[in-house]
């Protein structure tokens, strides 16, 4: 009896282990079988939208499948983001992302998603410095004469931004923090309304993004004092970094690529690869020179680093200016 039993026993476990799930390997080598949707949370021809269909075009024609580029503004980026974080986790829906995502948990007492978990950072595009322009009816020529001109008038120098919360508001103000001054906030809808208030003197300055502030550095309908990445950039060369004043001072703009949670790791270091291979090409290097922005191309990993650590610059940043939540 006690034989039959173990030989029963035996049998038993046997049907079980063949009768378990086995773990296989998720395989990239047919990916992608169809077209990808690259979902941009802004509207059509910004340099989130034009970087995304330079890389779009570039992996179509890699891949031989088509990368539809679909524009979902509205929320700062909420709407895009939301939408993208419940596509299905396999690769074929991918979410442009940029300052706006990370800042978003600090300037929202609720989101429809958590940021750190429903995405994974793919690749960090490019990466962008601002310049900071004064009107030239504002007696400085320096970034040091505008942090004298702040401290002898405080609250009088205002600076424009694209809105609450955007890349160009928070430089404004980490400017001011580093700088020990008080300068007043004008918000905007956006950065061409921004501009053009400042073109005609109603604000003191703004960070502009480089390629449509160049044009009026030129006319001399702006001048440009400073530049936000930590080294001078090549597009404008005379013009010093704002880390020459006021050490450490870095509020540059990056443009990446992440997915949805789950999507499975071959997939996403396939995606890598090629991204990588294409925005650190010779042509697409030239093409982001011209806009005033250098290419990243790194791995997740660093990507995800880097994000991370943007959210708790930021988080400081907006916290110590006393910005809340909505």
């Amino acid at each position: 009896m006690r034989t039959v039993a173990r030989r029963f026993t035996g049998i038993v476990l046997a049907c079980t282990l063949l009768a378990a799930p086995v773990a296989i390997p998720v395989s990239a080598a047919g990916f992608p079988d169809r077209s990808i949707r690259l979902i941009v949370p802004f509207s059509p021809n910004g340099p989130n939208d034009l970087l995304a269909r330079m890389v779009g075009q570039k992996l179509t024609e890699s891949w031989g499948q088509q990368v539809v580029v679909d524009n979902r503004p509205g929320a700062g980026t909420i709407i895009g983001t939301e939408l993208a974080v419940r596509a299905p986790a396999d690769g074929y829906t991918l979410l442009m992302v940029s300052s706006s995502t990370t800042v978003n948990p600090m300037l929202n007492k609720t989101l429809p998603y958590d940021t750190l978990k429903d995405l994974v950072p793919l690749v960090q595009l490019a990466s962008s410095p601002n310049v900071l322009v004064v009107n030239p009816a504002v007696p400085v020529k320096s970034v040091a004469e505008l942090i004298a001109l702040a401290k002898a008038k405080p609250g009088a120098i205002t600076y424009a931004s694209g809105g609450t919360g955007a890349a160009t508001h928070l430089a404004g103000e980490l400017l001011a923090s580093m700088g020990g001054v008080t300068m007043t906030h004008v918000p905007y809808k956006g950065a061409a309304p921004a501009t053009i208030d400042l073109l005609g003197a109603r604000v003191s300055c703004m960070f502009g993004t480089i390629l449509p502030t160049l044009p009026h550095i030129k006319s001399v309908k702006l001048r440009a004092i400073g530049i936000s990445s930590l080294k001078r950039s090549s597009a404008l060369p005379d013009v010093p970094a704002i880390a020459e004043t006021l050490p450490g001072f870095e509020a540059t703009s990056f443009y990446g690529i992440a997915v949805p949670a789950g999507t499975p790791k071959a997939v996403i270091a396939k995606l890598n690869a090629e991204i990588v291979r294409i925005v650190t090409a010779p042509d697409m290097r030239e093409k982001l020179h011209e806009q005033g922005a250098e290419a990243v191309g790194d791995t997740p990993a660093a990507f995800a680093a880097y994000f991370r650590k943007q959210m708790v610059k930021w988080a400081k940043v907006i916290k110590d200016a006393g910005i809340e939540p909505s």
